[in-house]
């Protein structure tokens, strides 16, 4: 089993950027393939980045390419969501989920983003 903890959110001006961070416990971090997904208020949750277990893949949502960058650190139990150029559509709930034999099997608890005009 894996656990995931999601922290680095907050309050921040349109444009502006955040780093969010995920931590994982468990000893099989490394085989997984890790992945951020938002919901909005009032919305679905929707994928945003995925990251293999190598960090030698990536992909993301066509409205954060070019913005988003994810990376791991599989020495730390670590995935990050690094966030530039933030609009206020970006303002979420945002999670980390790690991905098991084809299924996003874990979750994180969320952490808040809001982007303000």
């Amino acid at each position: 089993q894996v656990q995931l903890v999601e922290s680095g959110g907050g309050l921040v001006q349109a444009g502006g950027s955040l780093r969010l961070s995920c931590a994982a416990s468990g000893r099989t971090f490394s085989s997984y393939i890790m992945g951020w997904f938002r919901q909005a208020p009032g919305k679905e949750r929707e994928f945003v980045a995925a990251i293999t277990w190598s960090g030698g893949s990536t992909s993301y949502a066509d409205s954060v390419k070019g913005r988003f960058t994810i990376s791991r650190d599989n020495a730390k139990n670590t995935v990050y969501l690094q966030m530039n150029s933030l609009i206020p559509e970006d303002t979420a709930v945002y999670y980390c989920a790690a991905n098991s034999h084809g299924d996003w099997a874990y979750w994180g608890q969320g952490t808040q983003v809001t982007v303000s005009v």
